[in-house]
């Protein structure tokens, strides 16, 4: 099963489902720090963004070609208030650890 899965896809999907994967391991493990959990959420994002530019190209469906760019839309937003959030955290406490984020503060 698993060899007829990896010989039908490409170098390139292989490549992406791995990036994919790495990022999302490097979340789930690493999050000591809110810019490496920054990181890793942008790097998922970007596999998902060439996830979805290639569906659109193999399918050739037209009308879905806005879907990369609203992804990357949220991808920018995400990542401007992610930025922001680190700026506060990191003058408010002075380091930029997730522990220290307490959602039940006032």
């Amino acid at each position: 099963m698993i060899n007829f899965i990896i010989t039908n896809m490409s170098l390139v999907h292989i490549n992406i489902f791995l990036a994919f994967t790495v990022s999302l391991v490097g979340l789930l493990m690493y999050r000591s720090h809110l810019i490496s959990s920054l990181l890793c959420l942008e790097g998922i994002i970007l596999s998902l963004f060439v996830i979805a530019t290639i569906i659109v190209l193999n399918t050739h469906f037209t009308l879905a070609s806005i879907i990369p760019i609203i992804l990357l839309v949220f991808a920018a937003c995400e990542a401007a208030l992610g930025l922001s959030l680190l700026v506060i955290v990191s003058n408010t406490y002075g380091v930029d650890h997730v522990q220290n984020l307490n959602l039940l503060q006032c």
